[in-house]
């Protein structure tokens, strides 16, 4: 054969041998059946525990669905209990989410026919700002009693639901505590307003009497709006809790003026003109 009709023959092979269908090469990824989903959430035990009660309780089950138009499962019940699973002996607070009669829910293994799906949930305390949350799902028929274990769609689907509730109750927690620091400040002000105006008019009633008496209510009217640091030393805070974070600490002796007052905190501002929150017990009447 000729060179160049040599050559035209072997680009005609590869080409044709380069575009042949890799249908028998596709990689397809399988469905993870039958493992456990366990994760840590980082808030405390008391807090998870409220949104997996109130996911168990919402007639719901996410992540599978009996029929294409259906977003979910409904008609779900919570339940102290269920024989689809093995009964728990290690720590933590059990929860049980069951549809009875459900027709081959998505997302189970081969699941055919008509039988039972239950979610369990175990919340174990990791330490006081941790917690880990446990779920399994599994689909059982009534007939055969096979089991069809899940791919993990539906125990996803119900920790997304649980972190949306665990976030949410966060948010109302800090609310609540901005909400109660503002009421404290809001009564503090009031208190330290009436306090003052009781105050000018008894020193404008004893200025009307003599020198002396007056400048001794000034004396008084100071002691009542300044403090002074005790040893050995306090700490003020951004807000009147505990768990505030700290400003700035001052050394014994240390003079504050008075600004809003509350049962336990002082709301005060340094000479350099800082505004924070200093506890009663750091401080004393002048001398």
């Amino acid at each position: 054969m000729p060179g160049g009709l040599a050559v035209a023959a072997f680009l005609q092979i590869l080409l044709l041998t380069g575009t042949a269908p890799l249908h028998g090469h596709e990689h397809r990824t399988k469905p993870d059946y039958g493992t456990s989903f366990s994760t840590e959430i980082s808030s405390p035990e008391s807090m998870v525990l409220q949104a997996v009660e109130e996911v168990v309780n919402d007639g719901i089950i996410q992540g599978s669905k009996e029929y294409n138009k259906d977003k979910y499962i409904e008609k779900a019940s919570s339940a102290t209990s269920s024989p689809l699973f093995p009964t728990w002996k290690e720590a933590g607070k059990v929860y049980y989410k069951v549809r009875t009669h459900v027709l081959a829910p998505a997302n189970f293994k081969e699941s055919q026919d008509e039988g039972t799906l239950a979610v369990r949930y175990i919340v174990q305390s990791k330490d006081a700002s941790r917690t880990i949350l446990r779920i399994d799902a599994v689909f059982v028929e009534d007939f055969r009693r096979a089991a069809h274990s899940s791919d993990g769609s539906v125990e996803n689907a119900e920790y997304r639901d649980i972190q949306d509730h665990v976030d949410a109750l966060e948010l109302q927690k800090k609310q609540a505590e901005e909400s109660a620091r503002h009421r404290q400040e809001e009564l503090g002000k009031q208190a330290l307003e009436r306090k003052r105006v009781q105050e000018e008019a008894t020193v404008v009633s004893a200025a009307q009497t003599s020198p002396t008496t007056l400048e001794q209510h000034v004396q008084n009217l100071r002691r009542q709006v300044e403090r002074i640091v005790k040893a050995p030393g306090a700490t003020l805070k951004s807000a009147p809790f505990q768990s505030a974070s700290s400003l700035k600490t001052l050394d014994a002796g240390t003079e504050l003026v008075i600004l809003i007052t509350t049962p336990y905190w002082y709301g005060v501002e340094t000479h350099d003109g800082q505004h924070s929150w200093v506890n009663h017990s750091q401080v004393e009447l002048l001398p």
